[in-house]
C-alpha cells in the first residue's frame, strides 16, 4: 500500500472516477463537505437539470436494407439470420476499415441500400452525439458514468446490430437498472434485442442452438473464465432457445416462440432444472463466483486496472453487494476501500472520459457545435482514439490502462486539443496573467499539478491563451484519473 491521499485528493479522485472531471469549484465544495458527504451526494438520486435538458432522440425505423427487403415488408416481423456468422469476440465489421460506419460495403450501387446506409449513419451519429452531449451537460454525472461502465460490461456494437433505436433501448435499460439488483439488469439484458442480434441469439432453435449468448453470459457478463464448463455452455444454450427479435416494431422487441424452444430440463453449473431464460439468470447471479466476477470487473474500472483486489478487499466488496446483488452498495464499497485512496492506484483515462472531461472543463457542448466541426472535434477524435460509444470492437469491451497511451493516440489528442480551443470560451484564461495561466488550467482541468516538463512547456507558451490551453489538454497529467 502506497501513500494515502488526503481529503482533498480523495474527493478529487472520487469526482473524477464517478464522473468525468473535477473542476476547482466542485473540488472546493467537496473538500468542505468531506469525503463521506460527497460520496452520499454522488451516489444519491437527484434532480438533474442537465439530464432533463438532453432527452433521448426519437429514432424512427430504418428504410429497407435492399430492394428485396422493400418487397418483403410483410415478413419483417420474422427474425432474420445473423448478419454474419463469426466469433463475437473478433472485431465487428467497420472496425478494420473494410466497411463504412454503417457496416455496409462501400461498393453497393443499389439506391435502396445507399438510402439505408445513409439513414443508419445518421442514426449512429445522432445517437453518439446525444449521449456525449448528455455526459457533458449533466450536473450529477455518476448515472452517465455508471451507464458507460455497464455499456463496456455488456459490450454491444451498432456496427453489427444496425439499429439506432435498439441501441438506444439498451442504453436506457443500462441507465434505468444499473444502480439496483444486478439480477434485474441481467434478466433484462439476456433478452435485450440489441444484445441478442450482436450475439446471434435471435435465430437459436431447439434443432440448432447457438452458443454465443450462453458462452458470453457466463464468461464475460456473469461468472468469469474458469467457473463453468463447455457442457454448461451447451446446456445453457438449449435453455435460451426460442427467443427471437421482432424487427417489425420500433424499437425491436424480444419474443418467445415456444415451438422453437428446447423444454428439456438441463444441468447448468451444478443445478438441474427446467430453466427459463430468467431462471437461468437467477441461478447464475446467485453464485459466489458471479459476485466476485462483477466486483472484480468494476474494481478494475474504478480502483486499479493493474492490480486486482486482494482477498480481504474482495470479501468486503462482495459482502456489500450481498445476496441482494445491490450494485450501488458494491460501488460504495469500491469507493471506500483503502485501495481507492492509495496514491499509487492511478487510472489512465479512457478516450470517452478524456474527451467528455475536456469538453466539460471548457464548457463546450457537442450539440452546439457546427456539424462539420462536431465531427472533427468529437466523432473523429473518438474514432481515432479507438473508443466510440455504441461501437465497442468486441464483446469483451474496450481495453483499459496504458493501452490508450500510444504514439498515434498522442497525435489524435493534440489535434483534438487544438480544435477544441478554437471553439471554447477562453475568457478566464485570457483574463489571467501569463504567470497565472498554468495554475489556472490545472484547477480547470482538475489535475493534481504539473510535472517539471509540462510546467516548462506551459510557461514557454503562456503568453498565448489558446496555445497554453491546448498544451494543458494534451499534457500527460490530464490523461489520468488521479
Amino acid at each position: 500500500m502506497g501513500r494515502t491521499l488526503d481529503t482533498r485528493a480523495r474527493v478529487t479522485r472520487l469526482l473524477q472516477r464517478a464522473g468525468f472531471d473535477a473542476g476547482a469549484d466542485a473540488v472546493e465544495a467537496a473538500a468542505r463537505a468531506g469525503f463521506d458527504a460527497t460520496l452520499d451526494r454522488v451516489l444519491g438520486a437527484a434532480v438533474d437539470g442537465g439530464a432533463d435538458a438532453t432527452p433521448a432522440p426519437r429514432l424512427g425505423p430504418l428504410p429497407p436494407r435492399n430492394a428485396e427487403a422493400r418487397e418483403k415488408q410483410k415478413g419483417r416481423g420474422q427474425d432474420r439470420p445473423a448478419d454474419r456468422a463469426s466469433d463475437p469476440a473478433r472485431p465487428v465489421p467497420g472496425a478494420g476499415g473494410t466497411a463504412d460506419a454503417a457496416g455496409e460495403s462501400d461498393g453497393a450501387a443499389d439506391p435502396v441500400r445507399k438510402a439505408y446506409r445513409q439513414a443508419l449513419r445518421e442514426q449512429r451519429e445522432e445517437l453518439t452525439v446525444w449521449w456525449l452531449d448528455r455526459m457533458v451537460a449533466v450536473e450529477h454525472p455518476w448515472e452517465e458514468k455508471r451507464t458507460l461502465l455497464w455499456h463496456n460490461h455488456w459490450a454491444t456494437s451498432i456496427q453489427k446490430v444496425k439499429s439506432g433505436a435498439a441501441m438506444l433501448q439498451q442504453n436506457e435499460t443500462l441507465r434505468r437498472l444499473g444502480g439496483g439488483d444486478f439480477r434485474g439488469l441481467a434478466r433484462a439484458m439476456v433478452v435485450d434485442p440489441a444484445l441478442m442480434v450482436w450475439l446471434d441469439a435471435g435465430g437459436s432453435t431447439a434443432k440448432a442452438p447457438n452458443e454465443n449468448l450462453a458462452r458470453e453470459l457466463m464468461e464475460l457478463f456473469v461468472l468469469g473464465v474458469g467457473h463453468y464448463s463447455e457442457t454448461d455452455v451447451r446446456q445453457a444454450a438449449a435453455v435460451l432457445t426460442g427467443w427471437t427479435v421482432d424487427r417489425s416494431k420500433n424499437p425491436w422487441e424480444a419474443r418467445f416462440r415456444s415451438r422453437r424452444h428446447d423444454p428439456v430440463p438441463r444441468t447448468v453449473v451444478g443445478v438441474k432444472a427446467g430453466f427459463t431464460a430468467q431462471t437461468l439468470v437467477d441461478h447464475l447471479v446467485s453464485l459466489p463466483d458471479s459476485h466476485a466476477h462483477v466486483a472484480e470487473r468494476m474494481w478494475r474500472a474504478l480502483v486499479s486496472a493493474e492490480k486486482g483486489p486482494d482477498e480481504a478487499a474482495l470479501g468486503r466488496v462482495t459482502a456489500a453487494y450481498g445476496k441482494q446483488r445491490d450494485s450501488t452498495a458494491m460501488f460504495r464499497a469500491l469507493f471506500t476501500d483503502a485501495a481507492f485512496s492509495d496514491a499509487d492506484n492511478v487510472l489512465v483515462k479512457q478516450p470517452v472520459e478524456y474527451v467528455v472531461g475536456s469538453l466539460r472543463a471548457l464548457g463546450v457542448r457537442p450539440s452546439e457545435l457546427p456539424e462539420k466541426v462536431r465531427r472533427q472535434v468529437v466523432i473523429r477524435t473518438l474514432s481515432g482514439l479507438g473508443q466510440v460509444p455504441f461501437a465497442p470492437e468486441s464483446v469483451g469491451g474496450w481495453p483499459a490502462g496504458a493501452a490508450w497511451l500510444t504514439t498515434a493516440a498522442a497525435q489524435v489528442r493534440i489535434g483534438f486539443a487544438e480544435a477544441l480551443v478554437r471553439q471554447a470560451d477562453l475568457s478566464d484564461v485570457e483574463r489571467a496573467s501569463a504567470g497565472e495561466r498554468p495554475e489556472l488550467l490545472a484547477r480547470m482541468l482538475g489535475t493534481g499539478g504539473w510535472g517539471d516538463a509540462t510546467r516548462k512547456a506551459l510557461a514557454t507558451s503562456a503568453q498565448d491563451p489558446r496555445k497554453v490551453t491546448a498544451i494543458a489538454l494534451a499534457a500527460p497529467e490530464h490523461l489520468v484519473l488521479s
